[in-house]
């Protein structure tokens, strides 16, 4: 597998609470309504000529909307218009490279959550300035009209920013993300200790060295509180006043479960990086999983996980190493290579017919992995 190129990074602060937020609201809602309009005109397109129409024909058509009949959208910057076309094109590409990716959708109000700022924008300790544009009755146009924000900089970030982006999460709880160029390392001791990792169902993560590490699920623990939330948004007025406080506790409580799943993922992988050089995993087909166990591969996930370690591994300077699906790691005897084809699923301890060694078979698959990561000892049938 080859190694993930981070070229950038970027930095996560929360907006405060106060009456000017509703600009930002307004602004998503307008983001809404200019994402809709064109994915109208390249749905159009597509049924005429089967293919998408693309940023550099709609980006002029754009222009002419802003002098015309869509005036309105104006008041936002340009660059941030213009992103949403780009987010549109890139969507259109993924459908027609990729197979299993679908159409892009049309987007509610409520559903449009992110916006880009490439220029108009400036940033200073613990508030950011974002130039709109207001109608001047006096001149009969639209001037600048620079609105502040504060925001919690807990951190400071490092490097050059390329670009901030805003985002209103399902709470309603608007954040502030600023992307920098910065890629430098904090590179950890080398401990010349390498480990490979079985994924599990019931044993979270096995380590080839032994060691079981169990998940927490989150989710299942909150299982009783999400009912609980659940049966009151059932039974208010759908769109009353009442209703919506409901639903924001429901995201509210689902929120806070991802927060602690996520810092979770995030202390395990820097404790491996701190014992380990080298971290070698299997690829997992989590679309089958879920078919088969549902929920609780939500509630572990493996996908996040992963995700979380590869950075880990390039902020740390240490290896990652994934091992293809088809890989035999479970059956092979780790150590004389016989393949055990009546193992079954329920066989967690199973002896080798072979050498007579016994084994775990989640710790002997983490083997497996290990040694197929470092070189292709584990033959493939």
């Amino acid at each position: 597998m080859k190694k993930r190129k981070f070229t950038r990074r970027t930095y996560k602060y929360q907006i405060r609470e106060h009456p000017t937020n509703k600009r930002l609201g307004n602004m998503f809602d307008d983001l809404s309504d200019v994402h809709n309009h064109f994915l109208k005109l390249e749905n159009r397109y597509y049924r005429i000529y089967g293919k998408y129409a693309g940023r550099y024909r709609l980006q002029p058509h754009l222009t002419k909307l802003l002098e015309r009949t869509h005036k309105h959208w104006a008041w936002i910057p340009r660059d941030t218009l213009d992103a949403v076309i780009i987010r549109l094109h890139i969507a259109w590409e993924r459908f027609f490279d990729f197979p299993n990716v679908g159409r892009p959708k049309l987007k509610r109000k409520e559903r449009y959550r992110s916006a880009k700022f490439q220029s108009g924008y400036l940033l200073e300790e613990d508030r950011v300035r974002l130039s709109f544009k207001a109608w001047d009755d006096p001149s009969e146009s639209l001037k600048f009209n620079k609105r502040w924000f504060s925001f919690h900089q807990h951190r400071d970030w490092k490097g050059q920013v390329c670009y901030i982006q805003i985002l209103r999460d399902t709470v309603g709880t608007y954040w502030l993300y600023v992307v920098t160029d910065d890629t430098s390392k904090e590179v950890l001791p080398a401990t010349g200790e390498s480990v490979g990792a079985d994924f599990g169902m019931d044993t979270y993560l096995t380590l080839s060295t032994g060691e079981k590490i169990q998940s927490p699920e989150f989710l299942k623990q909150s299982l009783k509180a999400l009912r609980t939330l659940y049966k009151s948004v059932s039974r208010k007025v759908k769109g009353s006043h009442n209703w919506w406080r409901a639903v924001r506790q429901l995201a509210r409580l689902y929120r806070h479960i991802s927060n602690q799943r996520r810092d979770w993922h995030f202390k395990l992988a820097t404790d491996h990086c701190r014992r380990f050089d080298l971290i070698a995993t299997e690829t997992l087909n989590l679309e089958g999983m879920k078919r088969l166990w549902g929920r609780k591969v939500s509630d572990l996930a493996f996908g996040e996980f992963v995700e979380i370690l590869a950075y880990k591994c390039f902020k740390h300077n240490r290896e990652f190493h994934q091992v293809e699906q088809w890989t035999p790691t479970t059956k092979p005897c780790s150590d004389c290579g016989f393949h055990n084809e009546n193992l079954s699923l329920s066989d967690r301890q199973w002896t080798c017919p072979e050498c007579g060694s016994d084994h775990d078979r989640d710790i002997n698959a983490a083997i497996n992995i290990l040694r197929a990561a470092c070189g292709p000892v584990v033959e493939q049938m």
